[in-house]
């Protein structure tokens, strides 16, 4: 069978804009029905990029360059050192379509002084697929490149048995860590903090990325099923979307666990959308969402009420937000600058931010990395889409048997420390399901 290109191991890192000649990006448009079903079966079994929903989306492989960031200004880093890189790219387009042209992916981590910092990378193929359009991008620095083999790999082998262990906090300390969460916000020190969980998995074959993205992908065909730099996942919170002048983004707060049965489950739904504790929470994640996007909007349009999002694990409060981008017939902001501004929403870190973050800092123990950051993509016009890494993994780049699973969960005044474990164990079961073998 023919084989993909290296998955690009010795990608040049852009630190500026320096780079070995212009970036050229050449996209065709191929028959939709030439490719899978799955873009997944696409992916080398040596890595890749993946951003998917619906069986739409981009996969990617082969790495051409890689921009490294750290700190504070992570966001700004990467989005200058893009937007130099496309100002003199040569471009030949025959889709036209929001993926197509050159693409980077990226992924952020959640604190300013995370080591994990950020990452974009340039990939050398993708292939995507929109509806009924689909295409081949190639991408190369000062020359064209060949025309990819895009063929069916071989499928992912399983990962064997895997062997759970405790994070950064067993379960009992980490319900102590909500129980002083919720003293603090009792004491109104905050009003919501949002605490995350890590658990520790071993495989017992090496772990093919594949295996897991195949299944998160099937299991969860809402969300968007994400593969960056080692950071996997299916979110069903996209942060934002920017798209010819419109902004959108799909804000969660607000959790009860499936039970299996239909009848129950609906029950349930209505428990959650008239639970005050959950209604709470929520009003607080849209109100930190929308007060961040409105410099960067004309108009927006915020619904009044949530509604219940049904996944196979938990329903969720959802509110999907939208606004109009100011300056749309000039120079409108990127969707990573956005992105940024966006960055921690009261969804993943709580309300006040600072107040939220500091806690945070205190009580979870642990260096949350990429979890709870942007994951998503950028073009070339500077449009995309940036989800929030929930519900993810991260694989040890030293360790091809070792991840960490991570979930989080929205601390107010009224929740309770048990309940809270519980929540986490919901969020954990897609990637403890995707990991099984069975």
């Amino acid at each position: 069978m023919s084989t993909h290109p290296s998955s690009g191991r010795h990608a040049e890192e852009l630190h500026a804009d320096q780079a070995a000649g212009p970036l050229v990006a050449r996209t065709v448009a191929v028959d939709v029905d030439s490719l899978p079903a799955d873009l997944l079966d696409l992916l080398p079994a040596d890595g890749g990029l993946a951003w998917l929903r619906r069986g739409d989306g981009m996969v990617a492989w082969g790495e051409l360059l890689r921009v490294p960031t750290a700190g504070p200004e992570r966001f700004a880093a990467a989005e200058g050192a893009w937007r130099r890189l496309v100002a003199h790219a040569v471009v030949r387009d025959e889709v036209g379509v929001p993926g197509s042209g050159p693409v980077a992916f990226g992924s952020f981590a959640f604190a300013a002084g995370s080591p994990a910092g950020g990452v974009l990378v340039v990939p050398r193929v993708v292939v995507g697929r929109r509806g009924h359009v689909a295409w081949v991008t190639t991408l190369a620095l000062g020359g064209v490149a060949a025309p990819p083999v895009v063929v069916v790999q071989d499928p992912p082998a399983a990962p064997g048995d895997v062997d759970y262990a405790d994070g950064s906090l067993d379960p009992t300390a980490w319900q102590d860590a909500v129980a002083t969460a919720v003293g603090r916000i009792r004491a109104g020190e905050l009003e919501k903090v949002v605490l995350a969980r890590d658990v520790v998995a071993r495989t017992a074959e090496p772990l093919d990325a594949r295996w897991v993205l195949h299944r998160l992908s099937d299991d969860y065909p809402t969300c968007w099923t994400f593969a960056v730099d080692g950071l996997l996942g299916a979110t069903p919170e996209l942060l934002l979307r920017s798209e010819k002048g419109l902004v959108t983004s799909r804000v969660l707060a607000g959790t009860i666990r499936r039970t299996g049965d239909d009848e129950a489950d609906m029950a349930r739904a209505a428990i959650l959308a008239h639970s005050s504790k959950d209604l709470e929470e929520h009003e607080y994640a849209v109100e930190s969402l929308t007060h961040a996007l409105d410099p960067f909007c004309s108009s927006t349009n915020v619904p009044e009420t949530p509604f219940v999002l049904h996944l196979p694990n938990v329903l969720h409060l959802a509110t999907d937000v939208t606004g109009v981008l100011r300056g749309v017939d000039g120079d409108h902001p990127t969707s990573l600058a956005i992105a940024a501004a966006l960055h921690p929403t009261a969804a993943v870190a709580g309300t006040p931010t600072t107040a939220a973050c500091a806690l945070i800092g205190e009580v979870e123990g642990m260096d949350r990395a990429r979890y709870a950051g942007p994951v998503g993509w950028m073009g070339a016009d500077g449009d995309g889409e940036w989800g929030i890494a929930l519900r993810s993994a991260e694989l040890d780049p030293e360790d091809a048997h070792r991840l960490r699973l991570f979930a989080g969960c929205g601390i107010v005044a009224a929740s309770d420390p048990r309940a809270e474990l519980a929540e986490s164990e919901a969020k954990l079961e897609p990637m403890r399901h995707a990991l099984a073998a069975d």
